[in-house]
């Protein structure tokens, strides 16, 4: 039989009311969020009961997403549903980190408050956007990225590349896809994310890790800058987190690594299901599962115990 991953989700997922229903059904949950309630009053009411826009400031949406991915790996595990491998997508690093042991779960909540608070101040410094190009040559897509000073930056699945930059770059970008017929989506995120721009806030979250302890991860670790697990040493922990802000997601290389690893069973926890969308195109054959609520929960639950 083989091996079950979850794979946490990340920014442009949100939606008010998640995790809700995993806190009134599982006291783990409850405490958890009652924890994180004491370090960040105010964030049970933003996950859920605050508007589309307040959840997209990424200063709310990074602390209120974690939580929400987290939650669900917590409701699966009270389930009997444990990983053996985990990943992360951007943000959902953090929460992969909590599930692993590599940061107790409060330290990973006050890692992601100050990791978004560092990266809004970014964002608003230098603003920009993202989008998801589809179905182009990633190296016709990588070329006219250079040309225009943008960055290719989440490489999500076979015909699925994230580009971020600058606002008025980002604009010339989308006139050129356009008038090359290539479709692309506008991501629900509020900065140039994983680029250059971010280096600063990820310099200041280094700083925020020396006060942390970080273990070595209790199972494998995938991590979004290099699509390997974690090394064991702190100090090289310490540097993956902090530069993932500004470096690419390399997810396609994550999928076919965990798969090569023996990983046939991914579960994505959080809202949304993006990441099984790209599971779907990246690993063939494999059981996919999105556990985002109760009804998602007991869906999942059956069907692995057949």
């Amino acid at each position: 039989m083989g091996k079950t991953a979850f794979l946490f989700a990340g920014q442009g997922s949100q939606y008010p009311g998640m995790g809700k229903e995993f806190h009134n059904i599982c006291a783990e949950v409850q405490e958890l969020f009652s924890g994180a309630e004491v370090i960040r009053p105010g964030t049970l009411a933003q996950m859920f009961e605050g508007t589309e826009e307040e959840l997209r400031r990424t200063d709310n949406t990074q602390p209120c997403l974690f939580l929400a991915d987290l939650a669900a790996a917590i409701a699966l595990e009270t389930r009997g549903i444990r990983p053996d491998a985990v990943a992360g997508f951007s943000l959902g690093e953090i929460a992969a980190l909590a599930e692993a042991g590599v940061l107790a779960k409060t330290d990973a909540f006050r890692l992601v408050c100050r990791r978004g608070k560092l990266m809004q101040e970014a964002a608003e410094k230098e603003s920009g956007s993202m989008i998801a190009v589809l179905r182009m040559d990633a190296a016709e897509l990588i070329a006219l990225c250079d040309e225009l000073s943008v960055y290719p930056v989440n490489f999500n699945c076979p015909g699925q590349i994230v580009v971020s930059g600058r606002e008025e770059a980002m604009a010339k970008l989308k006139a050129v896809l356009t008038e090359r017929s290539f479709r692309f989506v506008p991501l629900a995120v509020g900065g140039p994310f994983h680029t250059p721009y971010m280096a600063e806030a990820g310099k200041r979250l280094r700083e925020e890790l020396c006060e942390m302890t970080l273990a070595p991860a209790a199972i494998p670790l995938y991590a979004n800058m290099t699509a390997a697990p974690y090394a064991k040493d702190a100090g090289a922990i310490a540097d993956t987190i902090a530069g993932q802000i500004s470096h690419s997601v390399r997810w396609e290389d994550t999928l076919r690594n965990m798969e090569i690893f023996g990983v046939d069973t991914f579960i994505e926890c959080g809202p949304g299901k993006t990441l099984s969308g790209f599971v779907k195109r990246t690993v063939p054959g494999a059981r996919i599962f999105a556990v985002s609520d109760a009804a998602s929960l007991e869906a999942c639950v059956s069907e692995l115990a057949k």
